[in-house]
């Protein structure tokens, strides 16, 4: 990479949600995600084969790098290796019960560079566990019940203000997250935050991307 990115500054994390394109082109919609002043941006494409989500990841990292923005790769840890991405993201099923207990389990010690690790969590005990295998970040959530996760029961603030007491590290709430409720959510002690479907649904992405900054006070 071409370029030092601090993720303790980084503040709005977005995503190319495949179930979200509704016909848009992804490499469009990662300029314009980058264009509205988005730190991280995932990819996300449930359902697609590893080949699938490396063929797109291979157009997007390079869009992504060229604004200074990583990409992440959800699920797919080798993808993230073979394209250079910063980051993988993985849930904790995709993590522990795979049997792995820090980032350099996935990719072994062979590897000089490694893409940096995001975890998911839902309970303070899970992001415990997280902690212990020292990941880059961790996502605290779903704060709000949200479409993106259907049936995953919505975390509440009340955790958001136990990860503002406790986690030491960059953590981000996920889940729900819209312009309404966003002022509850950094009052209850976040100060990053992933949005999927409150941005990619608006006709203006660089807009809305832009709003939540604003909110964000960035």
């Amino acid at each position: 990479m071409a370029y030092a990115f601090n993720l303790f500054g980084a503040k709005l994390y977005t995503f190319v949600d495949t179930a979200y394109l509704n016909g848009r082109d992804p490499g469009e919609l990662t300029r314009q995600l980058c264009a509205g002043g988005s730190d991280l941006i995932q990819l996300r494409a449930k359902g697609f084969a590893e080949v699938e989500v490396l063929a797109l990841a291979n157009k997007l990292v390079p869009i992504a790098d060229a604004a200074g923005v990583p990409l992440v790769i959800n699920d797919f840890p080798k993808v993230a290796l073979q394209t250079g991405a910063q980051f993988c993201h993985l849930g904790q099923e995709d993590f522990f019960d795979c049997g792995y207990r820090t980032a350099r389990d996935i990719w072994g010690e062979s590897k000089a560079i490694v893409p940096k690790l995001g975890l998911s969590t839902h309970t303070p005990n899970q992001a415990q566990r997280a902690l212990a295998a020292v990941p880059a970040y961790i996502a605290i959530g779903p704060v709000f019940a949200t479409p993106t996760k259907p049936g995953a029961i919505a975390v509440t603030l009340d955790y958001v203000r136990w990860a503002s007491a406790n986690v030491n590290i960059p953590w981000f709430a996920i889940g729900g997250i819209n312009l309404s409720n966003i002022d509850q959510v950094l009052e209850a002690g976040a100060t990053r935050i992933c949005v999927v479907s409150a941005i990619l649904n608006t006709v203006d992405i660089a807009l809305a991307c832009k709003r939540f900054r604003a909110k964000l006070g960035a």
